[in-house]
């Protein structure tokens, strides 16, 4: 996925959220991807995991599903090795309002600045090349199994995490942070289990 340039790190990625959509009511997601770059799968496993996460836009029911279907059909292409991810015209034309979009990217700045100062390049192998097609299967096994979750209480944030620090590490290159996304995939769909048995 070259040729566009990507956010280094997590406050860039809100940083152009922002700038992108200070001039509208309502947002759409296709404006959001835009702002983060379509042909990059970090940035969009970010966004998905940050909206699944975050109050006030992930409590909202089906954003889940919709932030699976989204890591799905990117995923599954990446896998497929397509230089450009489609997405169909009724999923970008969803909206939000601004000022909920604004509210959300003020509680995530926090994180984002914590997240930042944390990550780093290393174990950099679990980050590119084959182990990248390896993320993008692992995301894809969550984001099918996002819709089951919205009646699991916090099994989809705990699905968002995974898919936050997911993308954050293929982002900054941070085999570490794959590793912990591996660690919360595990144990979001262990508590799943536990409370379907």
């Amino acid at each position: 996925m070259e040729g566009e340039q990507q956010p280094e790190n997590l406050e860039q990625l809100l940083d152009r959220i922002e700038q992108t959509t200070s001039d509208r009511d309502q947002i759409t997601l296709e404006k959001v991807l835009e702002a983060v770059g379509r042909r990059s799968f970090g940035p969009i496993l970010l966004v998905a995991g940050l909206v699944t996460v975050a109050p006030l836009v992930g409590d909202i029911p089906g954003v889940p599903t919709l932030m699976g279907l989204l890591v799905l059909l990117t995923g599954g292409q990446l896998v497929l090795q397509r230089d450009h991810f489609w997405l169909p015209h009724w999923m970008l034309k969803r909206t939000i309002m601004r000022d909920s979009l604004c509210k959300t990217l003020g509680w995530l700045r926090p994180v984002a600045r914590f997240m930042d100062r944390w990550s780093r390049p290393r174990l950099t192998q679990l980050t590119r090349g084959f182990s990248a097609y390896l993320v993008a299967l692992a995301c894809v096994v969550i984001a099918i199994g996002m819709p089951p979750m919205e009646v699991v209480p916090f099994s989809a944030n705990g699905a968002g995490a995974a898919l936050t620090a997911f993308g954050l590490g293929l982002i900054a290159h941070d085999g570490f942070l794959v590793l912990i996304a591996l660690a919360v995939w595990l144990a979001t769909f262990g508590s799943i289990i536990y409370h379907l048995i």
